[in-house]
This record gives C-alpha cells, structure tokens and sequence, in this order.
C-alpha cells in the first residue's frame, strides 16, 4: 500500500477530483493547506502593498493498493497540470498496514469493500 499526497492549485480541485473519480479512486480526504513558494511579491490594492508569498492550496491525501498508485499519480498530474510555475508536488509514501475499525481486516482489503472484488 502507498499513500499519496498531492499538494495542488485550488482552482485545480473540481478537475482533480473528477479524474480521480473517473479512475475508481473513491475515497480521499483533503485539506485547505497554506505554504511558502519561491515567487516573493506583493501586490498592490488601493495604495496598500499585500505580501502574496503566502499560497493557498489544496493537500489531497489518498491510501491505495499498489496497482492502484500510477493510475492516481496520472489522474493527478494530468488534471493538475497548468504548465506554469506552482502547479504543485506529488508524494508517494509507503504505509506498513490499515485496519478497519468496523471489522477488524487488516491489509489492503481494508481500504476497499471485499465484495466488490468478486
């Protein structure tokens, strides 16, 4: 199993989201996330200089089987994808074991319902 993160453009989530959908990928949790990039400047708003180095984005956080991981990283990187500076990162991390809670199945089967596989 691995975790992926991507941190993404706000603007990019509907899009993001929709293709993972549309690659069996139901469930993830996200977040509204703030960080630091390269790009420092302000911007200037009726006389009054803004620092813009702060960025708003979106970190999506998805537990998949390993044959399940390059089908989510393409569904990101395609629909993520602007071409300009700040589109953002994507990590793969490996996780040791999940459990669900309502059952007690331990491994990849507990990600996804069982019955499904058959």
């Amino acid at each position: 199993m691995k975790k992926i993160e991507a941190i993404i453009r706000r603007t990019k989530f509907e899009e993001v989201k929709e293709a993972l959908l549309a690659a069996d990928i139901e469930w993830f949790s996200y977040y509204e996330v703030r960080g630091i990039g390269k790009t420092r400047e302000g911007r200037i708003y009726r006389g009054v200089v803004y620092d813009t180095s702060s960025i708003e984005r979106i970190l999506i956080s998805i537990v998949v089987r390993e044959k399940n991981v390059e089908k989510t990283v393409q569904a990101i990187l395609k629909s993520a994808y602007t071409g300009e500076i700040g589109d953002g990162r994507i990590f793969i991390i490996p996780v040791e074991d999940s459990i669900r809670i309502r059952t007690g199945e331990r491994g990849d089967i507990a990600l996804y319902n069982a019955e499904q596989e058959k």
